[in-house]
């Protein structure tokens, strides 16, 4: 399976409210439920929000293609190679493909274990 690097740095936030989201930024997952706001963004970005708090230092990739809803253990196989080595993972999903984080200090050896397991990270 390929997966393709995600530049930069990136933020998890806890967001006061959805009025200063910048929806042309190339990137900006938003999820709201009955009891938070939440963004994910490169770091660069949460400047503009409206952030009640946040935790910087997440680098990411994202499974390359579209993912056809019929495919079954796409997050499984990429979570057991990373909670192998003691990785933590942060999971976005969207209607195409599936977007995981880890901790930047984490990213060299969450990489090279995914490549020892066969994963392949497009240049």
């Amino acid at each position: 399976m390929e997966l393709e690097r995600l530049d930069g740095e990136w933020s998890v936030c806890r967001l006061w409210s959805l009025a200063r989201l910048d929806l042309t930024a190339p990137y900006l997952f938003v999820g709201k439920t009955d009891g938070e706001l939440s963004a994910v963004c490169p770091t660069g970005l949460c400047s503009s929000l409206d952030c009640e708090k946040r935790e910087d230092g997440w680098r990411g990739f994202r499974v390359a293609g579209t993912l056809d809803f019929s495919l079954i253990g796409v997050l499984s196989g990429i979570s057991s190679v990373l909670a192998a080595e003691g990785i933590g993972i942060f999971v976005i999903s969207t209607y195409d493909t599936d977007y995981v984080w880890v901790k930047g200090e984490q990213w060299a050896k969450a990489a090279a274990a995914l490549e020892r397991k066969g994963y392949r990270f497009r240049p």
